[in-house]
């Protein structure tokens, strides 16, 4: 499973926030905190970190999110066992992805448009409504054939600096993960049937299989982007190596 907290920073500089997150994440993935284990209440890691309830309660949102925890109204939070499709929970580099089945790669920007984010865009990213987004389509290919489309919107009051990128010459999902660390994701996915769109920009038939990754990223409590990733079913696998869970 992905990492829910970034805890690399020196002691010094890593905020009470950070030490609730890595040191109840470090618990959980070493095995010393089992699935089922009760997670301290709220007022307790309040008093044993001299924090706000506040400050507990945003970390404590953060690892369920990210999965590690489930939360219970007025029962509490326990550990919970990795479900199987956190396997999958890796970000990888589509260019990667090609240049390692010996195609060439690359990509173009389709639509590249800066707006402010509406309503339904909410529930694609959260906090986008009436928020600056930029909104970006791409095109990546395997040799001479389409691999994906790329739908992204991308939140201008976590990444600021995506505004002035055009992106010419590094996709806009590579640019992300070296310049806005995440530290928590969401996958989604599921098979779909090509739209007129997608089959005209993919190469494929209208109603051919496709598969379609949704994927959310946050740093803190702040949403970073949110993509869909849409490939022809027949040309993609996920492949995840994994352990069995402790018990």
């Amino acid at each position: 499973m992905q990492s829910a907290a970034l805890s690399s920073q020196p002691a010094d500089r890593v905020s009470i926030h950070e030490r609730i997150l890595g040191d109840i994440e470090g618990r959980i993935l070493s095995g010393q905190w089992l699935p089922g284990h009760r997670i301290p209440f709220e007022h307790e890691l309040s008093a044993q970190y001299a924090c706000s309830r506040m400050t507990v309660n945003k970390a404590l949102t953060q690892l369920a999110r990210a999965g590690l925890i489930g939360r219970r109204r007025k029962v509490g939070s326990f550990v919970m066992r990795p479900p199987s499709r956190s396997a999958v929970l890796e970000i990888p580099d589509i260019k990667t992805e090609v240049l390692a089945s010996g195609d060439a790669y690359r990509f173009e920007v389709l639509s590249r448009r800066r707006r402010l984010g509406s309503q339904s865009d909410s529930t694609r990213l959260e906090g986008a409504a009436a928020s600056p987004l930029l909104h970006l389509i791409c095109r990546h290919w395997a040799g001479a054939r389409p691999f994906c489309l790329e739908d992204r919107l991308v939140s201008l009051v976590a990444t600021p600096e995506a505004a002035d990128e055009s992106f010419d010459s590094v996709a806009p999902g590579a640019w992300l993960l070296a310049r806005a660390p995440w530290t928590a994701a969401e996958h989604r996915i599921r098979a779909c049937a090509a739209d007129a769109r997608q089959a005209r920009l993919l190469d494929i038939a209208k109603g051919t299989a496709c598969l379609a990754i949704e994927r959310r990223t946050w740093r803190g409590e702040v949403a970073i982007t949110y993509v869909q990733l849409t490939y022809p079913g027949g040309a993609h696998e996920l492949v995840a190596r994994f352990s069995p869970s402790q018990r």
